[in-house]
């Protein structure tokens, strides 16, 4: 039998993993409808490698972030910042690639490249405040 509190402690990463699959399914859907689908297949990355890499990020930082709130709720904030900067340099390692590209589609994989990270980053920010909000379990 699961346990409540363990479904109830690892729900924010259910909600990020529920959050990263709608946001690829409306990308996915808005590239067919603006007929990108033929120019996603230019792209260094495809959007499911995109967004896998982001999602395996996401949920690799707020896993780390659930065992420091278990340990000391007042270095969540801290953790957060930190494994962010982390993120940023490993997203730039990964990112090299298309910065460089001369692929003649490169604006549009660079800016969609750019909005998944800001949707992910955003996502982990709504996550973490709620972390932050939420009472200490003892």
């Amino acid at each position: 039998m699961i346990n409540n509190s363990k479904i109830k402690e690892f729900q924010p990463i259910l909600e990020i993993i529920i959050a990263s699959i709608s946001a690829f399914l409306v990308h996915k859907l808005a590239f067919f409808f603006l007929d990108y689908l033929t120019i996603e297949s230019t792209f260094q990355y495809s959007l499911f490698q995109v967004y896998s890499f982001f999602l395996i990020c996401s949920v690799t930082i707020v896993f780390i972030l659930i065992q420091v709130k278990k340990r000391d709720l007042n270095n969540v904030g801290n953790g957060f910042l930190l494994l962010t900067l982390i993120k940023i340099g490993i997203t730039f390692l990964f990112a090299n690639p298309i910065v460089s590209s001369t692929n003649k589609f490169k604006e549009i994989e660079r800016m969609d490249f750019f909005i998944v990270f800001a949707i992910f980053l955003t996502i982990e920010t709504i996550v973490t405040i709620r972390i932050l909000n939420s009472k200490q379990e003892n």
